[in-house]
Order: C-alpha cells, then sequence, then structure tokens
C-alpha cells in the first residue's frame, strides 16, 4: 500500500476496483490479501456487525465468542442485564483471554499470567495483589478490555467498532420499515432453537456476502432441484416445476447495502386454501396463511406491533431473504410440504472472514417465543435438512464461492470482472406503502450492485 492509503502495492486504485459506469467489479477483490487487509480496517471496522441473539446469554455471567471481522470478541450479559462486547486479547501480554465457545463465568482469567477481568470488561487483578504485577503506570480503567458499541434489534446483538459513527438506526435506514416486519412483530421476540451451527468455507466472504444482498436468480440453476425433486415439484410434470415464478416480485435496495427480496404470497394461499387472495382482506390472509412461526392465535400480537402499511407488505409481498450489510442473511421463507401444507422457517447467516480465501459459516435457526414447541421442533429440522452445515440448499451454495476464490487468483482470472448489468427500470407498484429503492418484477442485479456500491463507499472513505 503506498503513502495515499488508497492506492495498492502494484499501483491499482482502490476506486479503480469498481467500473461505476458499466457496473462490474474486479475479480480481484475476491482474493486479494492486501484488500482483505484494508477491508477489516475500513469495512468491518466502520460496520456494525451482527454477533447473535441475546436468548444464547440469557443468565448473569453468560457469554459466548464471536468475531468482528478478524478479531475475537467476548459477548457477555453482566449486571443488570448489561450486554458487553469486549476485545478477546488480553492487554498484559497479547494472549486470547476465553479460549472456549460459550459458557458461563463472573471472571474471566487469562490463562497466561492470570490477569482477571469481569464480564463487562473491567480489569479486576493480576495475581500477588502485594507486588501489583500490573504496575503504576496505568490505572486499571486504562488496563480494561477494549469495548465494542453494542445495540440490540429484536433481540439480534450488534456491535461496531466506530464510537463515533452513525447509529444503528441509521445504519439500517429505509430497510428498518422492513426489518420491523421481521423481527420486531411478537410480544416475546424472537429465540434461537439451540446453538448456532458454524463450519469453515475456503472461500471469500465477499462471494458469500454479496449473494446475500438478495440474489434470488441461482435459485434457477443452482437449486433447480427443488422444482426437480423438492416440495415444489408438481408430481407428473416432466423436468420438474417451474421456479421462475418464485423470481417475480418486489426487492428493495438501500444505499447501505442492505436488501430484501418481497415475493407474493397470494400464489401460496391461491395454491395451498383455493381461496382468491385479491378478495381477501388482511385479517382473512393472515388467518390463511400466517407468517413463518406465527399461529392463528398469535396473529393479534401482529395487529399490536405492526403499523397498517406494515400489515399489508406482510400479508402481500413479504421479505422473505435478504441481507444486513455487510455479512449477514436472512430468510424468513414458506416451505411447501408433502402434505399440501406450508412451514414457515426462520434463518440467519453470517459470513465471518477468516482470511482472504477462507470464511465461517454461521447458522442461527430462530422462532417466535410463543411459538408451539412442537412447531419450533419441526422448524428446527427442517431447516437443518435445507439450510444447515449439511443442507441441501447449503451444499450448493459453499460449492461455488470457493471456485469463485480460486478463479480470482489466476493470472488472468484476478483481471475479469463480475457484472451486475441487469438494471431495473420498474419502479415501485402502484400504491407501495414502504421506503427505500423499490423495483418490481422479475429479479434484477440491483440489490446486489448497491451491495457493493457500499462496500467501495467504506474503502475509500475510511482511508
Amino acid at each position: 500500500m503506498t503513502s495515499t492509503r488508497n492506492v495498492l502495492s502494484d499501483g491499482t486504485k482502490i476506486e479503480d476496483l469498481i467500473k461505476v459506469d458499466t457496473r462490474e467489479v474486479q475479480m480481484r477483490a475476491l482474493s486479494d490479501h492486501e484488500i482483505y487487509d484494508l477491508e477489516m480496517q475500513r469495512v468491518f471496522g466502520h460496520s456494525w456487525l451482527l454477533l447473535g441473539h441475546e436468548t444464547e446469554i440469557p443468565a448473569e455471567n453468560d457469554f459466548i465468542v464471536r468475531d468482528m471481522g478478524s478479531d475475537s470478541v467476548i459477548v457477555a450479559r453482566g449486571k443488570n442485564d448489561q450486554i458487553s462486547v469486549s476485545l478477546n486479547v488480553c492487554p498484559h501480554r497479547g494472549m486470547k483471554i476465553s479460549t472456549v465457545d460459550a459458557g458461563n463465568t463472573p471472571i474471566h482469567k487469562c490463562i497466561y499470567h492470570g490477569w482477571a477481568f469481569r464480564p463487562n470488561g473491567d480489569f479486576l487483578a493480576s495475581p500477588v495483589e502485594k507486588e501489583c504485577m500490573h504496575g503504576t503506570m496505568m490505572s486499571k480503567a486504562e488496563l480494561s478490555l477494549e469495548q465494542a458499541r453494542v445495540t440490540l434489534y429484536g433481540g439480534l446483538i450488534f456491535a461496531t467498532w466506530d464510537h463515533e459513527g452513525e447509529s444503528f438506526e441509521d445504519f439500517l435506514g429505509d430497510a428498518k420499515w422492513y426489518f420491523d416486519i421481521l423481527f420486531q412483530r411478537s410480544d416475546k421476540g424472537l429465540e434461537v432453537l439451540g446453538p448456532p451451527q458454524r463450519f469453515v468455507v475456503r472461500a471469500n466472504w465477499k462471494t458469500a456476502g454479496e449473494q446475500s444482498a438478495a440474489d434470488g436468480f441461482h435459485t434457477l440453476t443452482l437449486h433447480r432441484w427443488l422444482g426437480e425433486v423438492g416440495n415444489y415439484a408438481k408430481s407428473g410434470q416432466e423436468g420438474g416445476a417451474d421456479l421462475s415464478p418464485e423470481m417475480i416480485g418486489v426487492e428493495v435496495s438501500s444505499p447501505h447495502g442492505h436488501a430484501l427480496r418481497c415475493i407474493d404470497l397470494g400464489r401460496k394461499i391461491r395454491k395451498l386454501t383455493g381461496l382468491d387472495p385479491d378478495v381477501l382482506s388482511v385479517d382473512q390472509k393472515l388467518d390463511a396463511l400466517p407468517p413463518p412461526g406465527v399461529t392463528r392465535e398469535m396473529v393479534p400480537q401482529l395487529k399490536r406491533k405492526l403499523s397498517e402499511d406494515q400489515l399489508k407488505v406482510l400479508v402481500s409481498m413479504p421479505p422473505q431473504v435478504g441481507g444486513i450489510f455487510p455479512n449477514v442473511l436472512f430468510a424468513f421463507v414458506y416451505i411447501p410440504q408433502s402434505d399440501g401444507t406450508v412451514l414457515g422457517l426462520t434463518l440467519l447467516h453470517a459470513y465471518v472472514p477468516k482470511g482472504p480465501d477462507q470464511l465461517e459459516f454461521v447458522n442461527w435457526v430462530l422462532a417466535e417465543k410463543d411459538t408451539p414447541q412442537e412447531l419450533k421442533e419441526k422448524m428446527l429440522r427442517q431447516s437443518i435438512q435445507l439450510f444447515g452445515t449439511s443442507g441441501m440448499v447449503e451444499q450448493d451454495d459453499s460449492d461455488t464461492w470457493p471456485h469463485m476464490t480460486t478463479a480470482a487468483k489466476g493470472a488472468r482470472g484476478r483481471k475479469s470482472t463480475l457484472k451486475y448489468q441487469a438494471v431495473y427500470a420498474t419502479g415501485a407498484p402502484e400504491g407501495w406503502p414502504g421506503p427505500g429503492i423499490v423495483n418490481e418484477g422479475f429479479t434484477k442485479d440491483d440489490t446486489q450492485w448497491h451491495w457493493w456500491l457500499h462496500w467501495h463507499e467504506l474503502m475509500l472513505a475510511n482511508a
């Protein structure tokens, strides 16, 4: 990196990694170690990052260990239900303080020299107190663990290292209106159904991150088995079911790179119940097909938590898949069952960078707390079958990402470009009540392109 901080060592300018006029991204962005190191500072050092859900640490002194970019952190619940996120690095000699994934302890003690810290990161003492082995040059407060800025949203734990940056609400922007439909719609909120699944993929984190920005098109080919042997398949139809209708809907982009694919629920209501959704009221649609994890008995909670306009979107064109920049995918999907019913699944994925050619896939399965236990168990089983460590969908996706990363290392391949040139020209449907950059029709590349534009903005702005 040159002294300008925006020019790579081979003379390539950061701004030239993206061709804005032709909507292209240089492939080298998926493999370059120099770019990766800058991302850890400029993207992950300044973004709000998902670390987990508060139901993973329900009791005082519970903790989990997660990653913020390339940094390990301790996420702990302390006194007064306060959740803290501390850098998992002992300020004494740099040892990793917690070497386990989760637990419960009132004191986090470094195994190297025994320095001890409270769950909120406050430094307590070093061994042999009378010898004052932590010295007197710095106060105990100065020897405490570095703290991230933390917020809870619908029980989800987000944190950022940027203490002077934008608020979490500003970070979500217009997308919050839609995310509230998913994460803020019940009285008691969501809970995790067990600890998240975690596995490593030999791929650059952006191969998965940009796909999470509402790439629906790949379903037609990469997941074509859904129409051939899955529950979407129609009995006796040669070649399986046509998945292309699932590509039609409303897509919401965000200047912050967040994305939502809102898919027509009317088709499912019509197919499952024989009712005409065009003549049904909001209440009738909620009764015909409640959202994932919501029973008919829970529907009154939706009406208390959501606005009239949000309810209209929820029963007509609800957000089902999409992403939160930079590395989160959400799925609130309706899965047809063999008995003709539909099962709703609620999942979150985080694609945690572990180097320029490796990511950790973290998969949370969630349900509304008031969801009946029998339904929770069914949701968990099917979520694992489709979207988990050995899930059929993940087997498809995690096969493409390493190939893309390897191709980006080639002498010629790294000079190739990723192209996002399928552009919407429709705008929002008439009467659409929600904010944001909204388009309707067959899925296009706009949401992913906005993801890359925000990545590009952060790479330039935080030099």
